[in-house]
């Protein structure tokens, strides 16, 4: 049986000015429901900004508040003249990260990976940093399949990120897993999420999609990936 846990909501916030740059500015925002909320109340809110081309980072924000764990309120600013991220907490920061060219953030890595060529069979790979360490992101691309979900049926891509140097919940979780289903054509719209954690299992499904007019990938806030 499965229970309501809560929403999730993804926003492109449109193209805005960060320090006289043209970005890309997106939106994420995590809340339960009153019923979670009672044993385990989440309220957070993930923002990037990214290059107009969405090929790197320039900032990364993240609130977090996750049951009785003390209150997160983490900035990334991504130095791409010094090539160098630097990360704050609560106004405590830590030594500056090297950049890798192309380096994204943890939310930025969803869209990038949405622009990406994906063939089933291989293996999409990106640094990425949440501005404390820097690894190389890997996804693989699983297959193709026809799902389901409250927002309607989709011919999808199934895409498995790796998860072994990915930090919060995940790392405490030897045998973590989550997979993305994305829309096959050159919207790449996240339409479900399956994930397992130390924590316990959690589906995240499409529930509506607004202003995203037909036929209009510029309106995702994504160029149209490459065929």
């Amino acid at each position: 049986m499965r229970i309501p846990a809560g929403e999730a909501v993804l926003e492109a916030a449109g193209p805005e000015a960060l320090d006289r740059q043209s970005t890309r500015h997106f939106i994420m925002t995590v809340r339960t429901n009153s019923f979670v909320d009672t044993f385990y109340k989440v309220r957070s809110r993930i923002e990037t900004w990214m290059n107009l081309e969405l090929s790197r980072s320039l900032r990364y924000h993240k609130q977090q508040r996750e049951g009785g764990h003390r209150p997160r309120d983490e900035a990334v600013d991504f130095d791409w003249t010094n090539q160098v991220a630097t990360y704050t907490n609560r106004g405590r920061g830590r030594p500056p990260v090297s950049l890798r060219p192309g380096t994204v953030d943890p939310l930025a890595a969803l869209y990038f990976t949405r622009q990406a060529p994906l063939v089933p069979g291989t293996q999409i790979e990106r640094p990425v940093s949440d501005g404390k360490k820097m690894v190389i992101g890997r996804a693989r691309v699983i297959g193709k399949e026809k799902i389901e979900v409250p927002a309607g049926t989709f011919d999808t891509l199934v895409i498995e990120p790796d998860l072994r140097d990915v930090g919060g919940v995940f790392e405490k979780s030897p045998d973590a897993q989550i997979r993305l289903w994305l829309t096959d054509d050159a919207h790449r719209i996240p339409v479900r999420v399956e994930s397992k954690v130390v924590v316990g299992y959690f589906v995240g499904e499409l529930t509506s999609i607004q202003g995203y007019p037909p036929g209009s990938a510029m309106n995702h806030g994504l160029p149209a990936p490459p065929q």
